[in-house]
């Protein structure tokens, strides 16, 4: 039985201290809430896709890809308008703007059911991560499932932060 929601991002971690991280937090399922799973670069390949599946086998944490829950295009570029304006890089961002909040909402959150989400997971499901890449939550959409799943079901939600490698 689901008791706790964790939300997690990879911008800050490393490769040893995100999967610590997952592992201090008890994680036995992780959702991948990005549209496109691979990451340039080397920082953060250990997040591409098929590697990112493959670790978390080897430490027996479950899988999910729901593209369901992220943004599309035009839902992200609701949020890129705004960060050109603010001059803010992506990676600077600390929140999200009304119209990107408000796209997600209407294209994404309005039809996810979190009662049936919940059901389709696999009856061990103790501790479930929500993935993105952000740092902070509360620039990330992970932060609007987790809360959807908070409010209408009462689900406890932390969120892990890197260098700290504690939640809030």
């Amino acid at each position: 039985m689901l008791m706790k929601i964790v939300t997690i991002g990879v911008y800050g971690f490393d490769e040893i201290s995100f999967f610590d991280a997952l592992l201090n937090a008890k994680v036995d399922t992780f959702c991948d809430i990005r549209r496109r799973r691979g990451m340039r670069g080397s920082t953060y390949a250990f997040v591409n896709s098929m590697r990112l599946q493959s670790r978390l086998a080897e430490l027996g944490i479950h899988y999910l890809h729901r593209i369901d829950l992220a943004p599309t295009k035009v839902v992200r570029d609701k949020q890129a308008r705004v960060d050109t304006l603010n001059k803010t890089a992506k990676r600077k961002r600390n929140v999200l703007s009304p119209e990107f909040i408000e796209a997600y909402c209407a294209e994404c959150l309005v039809s996810f059911n979190p009662k049936c989400f919940l059901s389709n997971l696999e009856n061990t499901t103790s501790v479930l991560a929500f993935f993105c890449v952000e740092s902070l939550p509360e620039a990330c959409h992970r932060s609007l499932v987790a809360k959807k799943l908070e409010e209408e079901l009462g689900l406890q939600v932390e969120h892990i932060l890197p260098h700290e490698s504690t939640y809030c």
